[in-house]
């Protein structure tokens, strides 16, 4: 770093993001996207409102607001909506946590919060998920900090039920309790059945995995008006033309074009459970994920040699350095062909690695 970069943030390890190469040589099921494209319908939503870059986008996004709050049952004024669920989570972080209100979330959890809270000066305790890589909700019961669970977690697609988020959050009244709902859509419970009931819970949800929208960085906050409104309050002392126009459109039409996505989510889920079941079959340890990814080790084989052999294959999956982690791989789940080509080759590197014993 040069020395004009802020003291404050010296000791700042930054979020090290998936690969993304800038060629198509590779099966990509390592960031989570959707295999599926947008909506025609999206895609020319874009277009449309491509014409009209000249002007600043509607810094209350009040059309986007207004039909999110339609299908998801709530008033617009509890509806947030921001470049991406990172920004949400960052503004949350912002306005909810700091000396008096320190952070607490899973060892095993989403990257980017120990991030968030090391860039905004926040303390923060990791609580360590079981030996099942399970959260244990009885960890989170009444510790009087401002509580964030990924709901299915990441990496490792285990969900809560909602009955356990919402002991969770009647135990700590005093604190924002926030469920990151990335994945939600793939065969989580939403904890959004809450939100009228308990002021302190704000649920984040993401157009970026269910929705085909990864790159249009679009994602959006649910919690009572209180709440909303003080993040709006950051918001707008950061950005606030920070969803664009084209993202708004696309956001939009993809929520108008429900049945396409939910059916596209249907088919993720039946690949995802046909990927369980072969790696089970090969021996490996599968999680009962819910999410778009599987997470999964082996006795056969390490997680950076099942993460390099297959690099060289042309397929990119995602490893993590993490000690309690370091022999499983996540595996984004693409179309059944895909994971199909994936089990195949697995089966080739374990033979592999069989016959050089």
């Amino acid at each position: 770093m040069s020395r004009f970069f802020s003291e404050r943030h010296a000791s700042l390890v930054p979020y090290t993001p998936g690969e993304q190469p800038k060629n198509s040589q590779y099966i990509k099921l390592n960031t989570n996207e959707s295999p599926f494209p947008p909506s025609d319908a999206v895609i020319q939503a874009v277009k449309t409102e491509a014409g009209k870059l000249r002007l600043y986008s509607d810094p209350n996004s009040a059309e986007l607001t207004d039909k999110l709050a339609a299908v998801y049952g709530v008033s617009p004024t509890q509806v947030t909506v921001n470049n991406g669920s990172d920004e949400t989570l960052n503004f949350a972080f912002m306005a909810f946590a700091d000396d008096k209100h320190p952070l607490a979330f899973p060892d095993i959890t989403y990257g980017f919060y120990p991030v968030f809270a090391e860039l905004n000066h926040i303390p923060y305790s990791t609580i360590p998920l079981n030996d099942r890589l399970e959260i244990n909700p009885d960890d989170y019961i009444g510790i009087g900090k401002t509580i964030v669970i990924a709901n299915p977690n990441a990496p490792t697609g285990l969900s809560l039920p909602v009955d356990e988020i919402e002991k969770i959050t009647a135990s700590n009244p005093n604190n924002i309790v926030i469920i990151d709902e990335a994945y939600v859509d793939f065969g989580g419970e939403s904890a959004l059945t809450l939100v009228d009931k308990y002021e302190n819970l704000l649920v984040v949800q993401t157009f970026s995995k269910s929705r085909s929208l990864a790159g249009a960085r679009l994602g959006f906050g649910i919690g009572s008006e209180k709440l909303i409104e003080d993040l709006n309050t950051i918001k707008y002392s950061t950005n606030p033309y920070n969803v664009n126009r084209m993202t708004s459109a696309a956001g939009i039409a993809a929520l108008n074009d429900a049945v396409y996505y939910r059916g596209n989510c249907a088919e993720i889920a039946k690949a995802r459970e046909f990927t369980i079941a072969e790696l089970r079959r090969l021996g490996f340890r599968v999680t009962d994920s819910r999410a778009n990814f599987v997470f999964a080790e082996s006795n056969c084989v390490s997680g950076i040699k099942l993460y390099t052999e297959l690099k060289k294959r042309g397929i990119l999956i995602r490893h993590f350095d993490s000690e309690r982690i370091c022999n499983y791989n996540r595996i984004t789940v693409g179309t059944l062909e895909q994971m199909k080509i994936l089990i195949n080759e697995i089966k080739a590197i374990l033979e592999e690695t069989e016959n050089k014993e």
